[in-house]
């Protein structure tokens, strides 16, 4: 398959190209600085901070499907995930390309969002001790980049893609396993962790699955 990877210098970025590679795809990946892949492929550069939309046309243009790491490393970059998806989205709806993966977050089905100011509010995959101790804690130190992956889901949502949103809990550099649950619209009952290796696996996975179009699929050990 033809595919697009955005964010594939990142933590899960890396382990999509270098899967994608093995499998023998041809991949076109789209970063903000291509010096710092470690893998070969086809290279456009584009800061989605401030995104060109030809490029991303052109990027998108032709693929099967469209995969997207995109996230911040650090608090500067809070609102990447909406800002870029949505270039992505406008750039993708211009080529008539139609499959989009993304990394989102656990349990972010009861984060409120513009268009849904009134979400559950229990995630029924969550323990009582997750719903009202782990998660209060995350969303303190990560309110801002919770709200911004809410919004992201709004923006899939509105669009006339098909689209899954993979959501990831703590993430470790464990091996690939290709040995994980998942659960559709709800965490995964009991699980906190994923390696980021097995995340990638599941985002190449679901492309050819359109069960998963338009859902939440979230995924732990």
């Amino acid at each position: 398959m033809k595919l697009t990877i955005f964010a594939a210098t990142g933590g899960i970025g890396r382990h999509l190209l270098r899967q994608a590679l093995a499998d023998g795809h041809d991949v076109t990946v789209v970063v903000r600085n291509p010096d710092k892949l470690n893998q070969p492929a086809t290279a456009v550069r584009v800061d989605l901070a401030h995104p060109d939309p030809e490029a991303l046309k052109a990027a998108v243009a032709g693929a099967d499907a469209v995969l997207s790491a995109l996230g911040p490393t650090r608090r500067a970059e809070d609102g990447i995930t909406s800002t870029g998806t949505r270039a992505i989205v406008s750039a993708m709806e211009a080529a008539g390309t139609r499959r989009l993966v993304i990394v989102s977050v656990a349990g972010i089905m009861t984060v409120p969002s513009p268009d849904r100011p009134n979400p559950p509010k229990r995630d029924p995959g969550q323990s009582r001790f997750v719903q009202w101790v782990l998660s209060p804690i995350a969303r303190l130190f990560l309110g801002r980049h919770y709200a911004d992956v809410a919004l992201t889901e709004d923006l899939l949502r509105r669009s006339s893609l098909d689209w899954t949103a993979i959501r990831v809990p703590l993430l470790t550099d464990g091996p690939l396993t290709g040995r994980y649950r998942t659960a559709i619209e709800q965490s995964v009952p009991g699980g906190q962790r994923i390696a980021r290796a097995d995340a990638a696996h599941l985002m190449l996975r679901v492309i050819t699955e359109p069960d998963t179009y338009g859902l939440g699929l979230s995924i732990a050990y």
